[in-house]
């Protein structure tokens, strides 16, 4: 079986003025069904144009990008689309929640664009609110809801359209420390039921959570391993322990 997803020799390069700026200057990657992996860095590391690129949402300046075995690093704007819709999910730090759907709809909606028929579409968003404990909230809008109870229901959207890959970008970012744990152990919940899940991190304490980390410094992979293995995530670890 080929790896879910592959990225081989990519760059992302942005052009200012006469200079180059390399957001991604040759990196590979490989992920297999089932792993649950954290991209970590800091802020201007690259980590979120490894997501954007994974997710679909950006194209790589040159380089490889395959999804379950199938090339698509030179699809279409419309044929990345389809891609988005029918094999990932995402989970944002804002939620991303339409203020004036109720959660239902708010959940439903991706179906609605992969053509899903309406009965379909309800029963499927009643499935994945009730998996994350809010099936009772169905009718109620977003500003009814506190932000750890909207962040399921964006982690219900994600699930909805059963996903090949969940890619989760800084998904405790606007909670509270408890609430932070709180959706932490459903992702790690979804990892046990055998998705695949890549978290975008900027915090070592998350990353250590993962079962892999991948950390880019400067557009480079300089860490790719098990948590446990990661100099920077062990001391973050003893530090917390102690």
């Amino acid at each position: 079986m080929p790896p879910l997803v592959e990225l081989e020799d990519i760059y992302k390069i942005y052009y200012m003025g006469d200079s180059e700026v390399h957001a991604l200057d040759g990196i590979s990657l490989k992920i297999e069904k089932g792993e649950f992996v954290a991209i970590i860095g800091k802020s201007g590391s690259g980590k979120s144009t490894c997501m954007n690129i994974i997710g679909c949402l950006d194209v790589a300046t040159k380089g490889t990008y395959r999804l379950n075995g199938k090339n698509i690093s030179n699809y279409t704007d419309d044929e990345l689309a389809e891609v988005r819709n029918k094999m990932l999910g995402f989970i944002f730090q804002q939620y991303n929640l339409l203020p004036k759907l109720t959660l239902l709809e708010n959940v439903a909606l991706p179906l609605l664009y992969a053509g899903v028929s309406d009965s379909e579409q309800k029963e499927r968003a009643l499935r994945s609110l009730d998996r994350v404990g809010l099936k009772d909230k169905a009718k109620n809008f977003p500003s009814q809801l506190s932000g750890g109870q909207q962040q399921r229901a964006s982690i219900a959207r994600a699930l909805a359209g059963n996903p090949s890959v969940i890619l989760a970008d800084e998904p405790t970012g606007a909670l509270d420390s408890k609430t932070g744990r709180e959706v932490m152990q459903f992702l790690q919940e979804l990892h046990r039921e055998g998705n695949t899940i890549v978290l975008i991190t900027h915090d070592n304490s998350i990353a250590a959570q993962a079962q892999r980390v991948v950390r880019i410094t400067d557009g480079k992979i300089v860490y790719d391993g098990p948590a446990e293995g990661d100099e920077i995530v062990s001391k973050q670890d003893k530090a917390g322990d102690a």
